[in-house]
């Protein structure tokens, strides 16, 4: 009797597992079966007198507080996971249903195509600097709405505090029909082409600002006979 109740004793404290860590008996102690165990799903029995039947994942296993948490399948309703928190001696013993899953391997990155990345880098830049270049430093707001205009049709850029455009025209402050001038060398009939462009976005500036002058009235006369009587 004395060698059974050694045997059950035995059998109670330690499970089989496969694990580095088998004496010279061939069994690992519950503490060490259930830390190798963590991640992967169990099935275990507590001990009388509440004997329960639990199955789920091993979440954790804190030899120092000889505690074990079991996580149980979330619920398909609520989506929320059980979770048991057991200390070591309430577990008659145990079995592994499934290991966990390994780690997904990453794939290898590509290497980079410098090459390309400093084409991007140098469009990039060209293109800040355009962006730029077209922003007139010290002019008003109106000089830069009249280049911005002009450019969508005609080649502009600035030149201080002058518009320049198509090489061929320049145009001064405050940016009128009248500021106009051709440059050396240019055809003449830039100048009228330039003029009427600007004649024409001036025109859609004030229109859209609202501030189209009203058609002055024909002069009536203050006296004099009426013709007709």
């Amino acid at each position: 009797m004395a060698e059974n109740s050694t045997k059950r004793q035995s059998i109670g404290g330690k499970v089989p597992v496969a694990t580095p860590n088998i004496g010279p008996s061939g069994m690992v102690s519950l503490e060490n079966a259930l830390v190798a165990a963590v991640g992967s799903k169990i099935r275990l029995q507590t001990l009388p007198p509440q004997s329960r039947n639990l199955e789920g994942t091993v979440f954790a296993v804190s030899p120092m507080l000889n505690l074990l948490a079991l996580t149980s399948s979330p619920n398909p309703t609520t989506e929320a996971s059980t979770y048991h928190i057991l200390p070591f001696s309430a577990v008659q013993h145990f079995s592994v249903t499934s290991l966990p899953s390994p780690p997904t391997q990453t794939k290898e990155l590509p290497p980079l195509d410098h090459s390309a990345l400093q084409s991007r880098l140098d469009a990039t830049i060209a293109r800040l600097k355009a962006e730029d270049a077209r922003k007139g430093k010290g002019v008003t707001r109106e000089a830069q709405d009249i280049f911005d205009r002009i450019s969508r049709t005609l080649p502009t850029r600035w030149e201080g505090k002058d518009i320049v455009v198509s090489d061929a025209v320049v145009i001064e402050a405050p940016y009128r029909s009248d500021d106009c001038r051709l440059i050396t060398g240019a055809a003449k009939e830039s100048l009228g082409r330039v003029k009427k462009v600007l004649e024409n976005e001036r025109k859609k500036i004030l229109e859209k600002a609202g501030g189209t002058r009203p058609a002055v009235p024909a002069a009536v006369p203050l006296s004099g006979p009426r013709k007709g009587g």
